[in-house]
């Protein structure tokens, strides 16, 4: 199973032996623990359940299954092949293939129009006054209501974002890091999810 769940470090920058530099964004990926096999059988479907960073553990917590600060599913066929308890780390990764990597993105509050759709504006001349940025007529006069899904303002951000064909340029298997060629979503310390 090639899934992992990482932890964005921050972007770089990688030369390769012509000089040419690469975007990468550097990714602290595992280890994980397979903490439960869920089967067609028994649960409806077949995925496995992994953790990522223990908690310092307290009895109690660590045998009700709360030891680990991130739980994830990954519905894979391949479920079978796990064991719980099985470690996963980046060696299940090759440099130079592709992978999916999803996140949340980062959040930029209440945004107006113009920022959150690309909307252009009104022009700065010719009689508008305070008014470059607004959105303009937002409904229609026959059926007088504003109609679901129309782009006005509101939360930006904060919504969970896949960027999919990435590719691996450098793994350390040491360290546990993954150097994925160009951006990934959210900020610094956002959990990810990387499916090759």
């Amino acid at each position: 199973m090639k899934f992992i769940l990482g932890l964005k470090l921050g972007m770089s920058q990688i030369f390769d032996e012509k000089g040419r530099v690469t975007p990468v964004t550097l990714i602290e990926a595992g280890p994980c623990q397979v903490l439960q096999i869920k089967t067609k059988e028994k649960d409806g479907y077949e995925a496995v359940q992994i953790g990522f960073i223990p908690k310092k553990k307290h009895v109690k917590k660590a045998e009700k299954g709360k030891a680990f600060r991130y739980i994830r599913e990954h519905r894979a066929g391949e479920a079978e092949q796990l064991k719980v308890g099985e470690k996963i780390d980046v060696s299940v990764f090759e440099e130079g293939k592709l992978v999916k990597v999803a996140g949340v993105s980062k959040g930029k509050g209440f945004q107006g129009a113009v920022k959150r759709w690309g909307f252009s504006g009104r022009n700065a001349t010719h009689g508008v006054k305070h008014e470059q940025r607004t959105l303009g007529s937002v409904g229609v006069s026959d059926v007088e209501r504003v109609f679901k899904g129309k782009k006005m303002p509101g939360h930006l951000g904060f919504e969970r974002k896949t960027v999919r064909n990435l590719k691996i340029i450098k793994i350390d298997k040491e360290n546990n890091l993954l150097a994925v060629k160009g951006a990934v979503p959210g900020p610094k310390g956002t959990l990810l999810e990387i499916t090759q």
